[in-house]
């Protein structure tokens, strides 16, 4: 049986989200307090939260795909032969080496993230600056 190695493209950005949620997290008060930052701060930390949901989702699905294709190793030589070849082993090795959505959502990621965050920052905006139209409305 072959271990089960790590994905670091996908191991790194998802350490790096946390680390940069885990700031977020712990200065919340001082980042979110700001009016004029508020919604950059928040679409910032909607970007990290989608996208270590998207690189976070790849990573566990690859290694899940390298331990089930490592369950038909009856003598765990690393190869598959004889009675070792089931429907069930193909099928578990074609998740295994069809990885090509897995190994390139670190980029898609960011796009997806990226487009997100970007409606929750001018969807946020638009919103603040109704309400202030209306205070100003109110006040006049």
């Amino acid at each position: 049986m072959n271990e089960i190695t790590l994905p670091y493209h996908l191991i790194i950005p998802s350490i790096i989200s946390i680390l940069i949620l885990g700031i977020i997290f712990l200065k919340r008060k001082r980042i979110f307090g700001n009016g004029k930052l508020k919604w950059f701060w928040i679409s910032l930390t909607v970007f990290f939260l989608f996208y270590l949901f998207i690189v976070g989702g790849a990573t566990y699905d690859d290694i899940y795909a390298q331990w089930n294709s490592n369950k038909f190793d009856l003598n765990q030589d690393g190869f598959f032969s004889g009675n070792e070849i089931t429907p069930e082993q193909q099928e578990a090795m074609r998740n295994l080496i069809s990885d090509t959505g897995r190994n390139f959502s670190f980029i898609t990621g960011l796009f997806f993230s990226g487009i997100i965050a970007f409606f929750v920052f001018g969807i946020g905006k638009i919103t603040e600056l109704i309400k202030k139209k209306k205070t100003t409305h109110n006040t006049v």
